[in-house]
């Protein structure tokens, strides 16, 4: 896929026009058109994403504004202007540039159109959740793609039901948009991997500073021996039984359609009763879902669905999918996520934050596969 500015114009040209109509189909439902900035601070996207952000956007500062970066999507201005004084219930759309690195794959966009739609409203969430869906639907219905949901929320209450200390569930849930290193920490708490050699010695050594040579770094003493003192917590922390990480695993390997994975996770919460609550607001999209004209009887569900590009989400999940294109990333995609507007939402006065859930679409893949049709 060439990227944005090595399209023709008349590509190009479509694409923007594409774009407006994504955007007045949003209009016509109620939303209001809201700008952001292309430049955002900084400091924003690394307390909310950890230094891991700096490998997917671009950089840059300068003397006054202190460091900023490329607007890697919109939702995060948009919940910044909404929870610096916006009215609710609210909805607004958007149509503009975003900007991804790109180190592995030379063949994904850096820049690309991007129009989205966000609701913030507590007054029902299923409801919520099932209009956004069907909006996203309606705007790409030019194109066949395939459909798949997931809700973050089942993972996440699964994790604070664990028999184990708020360290370790802090960490598993810290890492729940890594697979890999949920999957590592997840053996390591519950014994089926061995601590690192080096590990282990530096617990077991009575003054783990003997021997050493002069201090160097970044980190005080006082910080690393406050942090072997963690560590040293967390190995006399009993093990995550076998039992519960079977049950997480169970979790994760659902992946039917909507009713059978419904029954799936109900069966699942009796042994595991943090995530009824979960499975309750699952059931509770699906009827709204259905009430929409959506038929859930062929809607996909996956429980692992965006956790490994859907990292501010907390709850349901969506993507639209080119089955016959598998080297393209989502058309479409969204999902709720009420803990960012509370944690946007202290700096503004409002730790509450409100629920909200939102979507975009990438009209030049729309383009792109109208154009293959």
């Amino acid at each position: 896929m060439p990227t944005w500015q090595g399209r023709s114009s008349a590509f190009r040209s479509e694409v923007r026009a594409c774009a407006s109509r994504l955007r007045a189909g949003f209009e016509a439902s109620g939303a209001v058109p809201v700008e952001c900035p292309i430049l955002l601070p900084a400091a924003t996207l690394l307390d909310l994403y950890g230094e891991d952000i700096r490998g997917r956007a671009y950089v840059t500062s300068d003397a006054l504004r202190g460091e900023q970066m490329m607007r890697p999507d919109f939702t995060v201005p948009v919940v910044q202007m909404h929870m610096d004084g916006g009215a609710e219930p609210a909805r607004y759309t958007y149509s503009g540039e975003v900007f991804r690195r790109q180190e592995e794959d030379e063949v994904r966009a850096n820049e690309y159109l991007q129009v989205g739609v966000e609701i913030f409203d507590g007054a029902d969430p299923a409801a919520a959740d099932a209009e956004v869906f069907v909006l996203v639907r309606e705007a790409t219905a030019g194109v066949p793609l395939r459909a798949a949901t997931g809700d973050i929320g089942i993972l996440m209450a699964a994790v604070d039901g664990l028999d184990t200390s708020e360290a370790r569930k802090a960490a598993l849930k810290r890492h729940i948009w890594r697979p890999r290193r949920f999957k590592s920490l997840l053996d390591r708490f519950s014994g089926r991997s061995a601590v690192a050699p080096t590990r282990a010695a530096l617990l077991a050594a009575a003054d783990p500073f003997a021997e050493v040579g002069a201090e160097i770094g970044l980190r005080s003493r006082g910080e690393v021996e406050a942090r072997i003192e963690a560590l040293r917590a967390d190995a006399a922390t009993p093990a995550i039984s076998d039992r519960e990480v079977a049950l997480i695993e169970a979790i994760l390997s659902v992946r039917e359609t909507l009713p059978y994975a419904l029954t799936r996770l109900r069966d699942i919460a009796v042994d595991l009763p943090s995530i009824s609550a979960a499975v309750t607001r699952v059931a509770a999209r699906s009827e709204a879902l259905a009430a929409r004209g959506v038929d859930i009887a062929t809607l996909d569900f996956e429980a692992a669905f965006g956790r490994s590009h859907m990292e501010y989400y907390d709850g349901f999940v969506f993507g639209f999918y080119a089955e016959a294109r598998p080297d393209l990333p989502p058309v479409a995609s969204g999902g709720r996520y009420d803990t960012l507007t509370r944690m946007l939402g202290r700096g503004a006065g409002r730790p509450d934050g409100i629920p909200a859930v939102g979507g975009v679409v990438r009209p030049g893949l729309l383009v792109e596969l109208e154009g293959a049709a």
